[in-house]
């Protein structure tokens, strides 16, 4: 039978001074080859690893195509995969989602069989709202803690910054923190990364059961 394809879709830009430029796609490539459902053949699509990342302009190490282009990259790729059953766009950065949900409206009108999946709040795992956490924070730093700990830099760990989510649009991330993080990493553990980790699998593989 036709499989469902999980495409995880991250972003290559700057996570503060202490996490990889691919963070965001580290985190959605794990997710997506986690999932593991019964009855269904379930085969994980190649990366998209440059996205839309303008948020985080001027900072080094930043690449962005932008919302536009970016919407038709996801656009494209999925009416090529029609001989799939499905397409499960596994998103790891938050700064893809206009141009995701503009492509998931236009594919869906065509006919195609295509969703989005963000990972859902952790609060009760975290003790910090999602709104105070935003980049480089606690969250995205325990994950990578627990996926590669060698990827971290330990000793630049430190607080950033609590912006609102429309002004960090609005001005980018560099106004309001000039080291990039949107949080306070300070207390990550590998420990809390892989129960992160197990809730989002969890979370992942319940939106692709209901798929059908």
């Amino acid at each position: 039978g036709s499989p469902v394809v999980p495409i995880p879709v991250g972003s290559t830009e700057q996570h503060g001074p202490h996490l990889p430029l691919d963070t965001d796609t580290r985190i959605a490539v794990a997710l997506a080859h986690s999932v593991k459902v019964d009855g269904m053949d379930v085969l994980v699509g190649p990366s998209l690893t440059i996205t839309a990342s303008g948020e985080h302009d001027g900072f080094p190490g930043t690449l962005s195509i932008g919302v536009e282009v970016m919407t038709n990259v996801v656009v494209e790729m999925v009416r090529s995969a029609r001989w799939a059953a499905s397409v499960v766009l596994v998103n790891g950065h938050g700064g893809n989602h206009r141009a995701v949900t503009n492509a998931v409206e236009m594919l869906t009108a065509e006919g195609h069989s295509v969703t989005a999946w963000w990972p859902n709040d952790i609060t009760d795992l975290s003790g910090v709202p999602a709104s105070d956490d935003l980049h480089a924070g606690l969250v995205e730093t325990s994950v990578i803690m627990c996926l590669d700990p060698a990827a971290v830099r330990a000793e630049a760990i430190a607080p950033g910054s609590i912006v609102d989510l429309e002004a960090l649009r609005a001005d980018g991330v560099a106004l309001h923190s000039p080291s990039g993080v949107i949080g306070n990493p300070t207390g990550a553990t590998a420990e809390l990364g892989q129960a992160i980790l197990a809730k989002w699998t969890a979370a992942l593989e319940h939106h692709i059961e209901h798929l059908q």
